[in-house]
């Protein structure tokens, strides 16, 4: 227990040293149980959302004045718990800046939700982090293969792939 009040002690600390950014105030008033975590490191915003969050989180920050999304990709850190991490990076023209939005998903059966709907430019980047991790994205408008062919089996950067693939 007192692990854990540790935990959101230094939650609480590190939200309220950036509660007067642009990207943070957004997401606090929108839904502060969103934001699992904030931290500013050399430079560099991270804001850890709730998986199923993610989408409104989005436009959230898009509302806010994060008007261009970057690029989204995947960590897989396995064996640990959760296994994939997806980094969505974006820019704001206004304030000169980027953040960087972090979802952690467990292995099994990894699934978030699409963001194409806010930023089109997310398709091609989702279906690569389907293709290359199987991490499925949920109302996407064509999640399919774009690099490997349709009918290759498993994921090639996931951790677990067989270096010479499967036979």
């Amino acid at each position: 227990m007192e692990g854990l009040r540790k935990t959101l002690t230094g939650k609480a600390e590190v939200l309220e040293s950036l509660a007067g950014h642009p990207a943070v105030k957004a997401i606090l008033a929108w839904n502060a149980e969103a934001l699992a975590d904030a931290k500013f490191d050399r430079g560099e915003l991270t804001l850890t959302i709730a998986a199923d969050l993610i989408r409104p989180a989005a436009a959230t920050v898009q509302a806010a004045g994060y008007n261009f999304f970057e690029d989204v990709t995947a960590v897989d850190w396995f064996p640990s718990t959760p296994r994939f991490q997806l980094s969505y990076h974006i820019l704001s023209h206004l304030y000169k800046e980027r953040i960087r939005l972090r979802v952690l998903l467990d292995g099994d059966a990894p699934s978030v939700e699409s963001i194409t709907s806010l930023w089109p430019a997310a398709n091609f980047y989702e279906r690569e982090v389907f293709d290359l991790f199987g991490i499925s994205f949920a109302g996407h408008p064509n999640l399919r293969r774009i690099m490997m062919p349709d009918d290759w089996q498993g994921h090639p950067l996931r951790k677990d792939y067989p270096v010479e693939g499967y036979h």
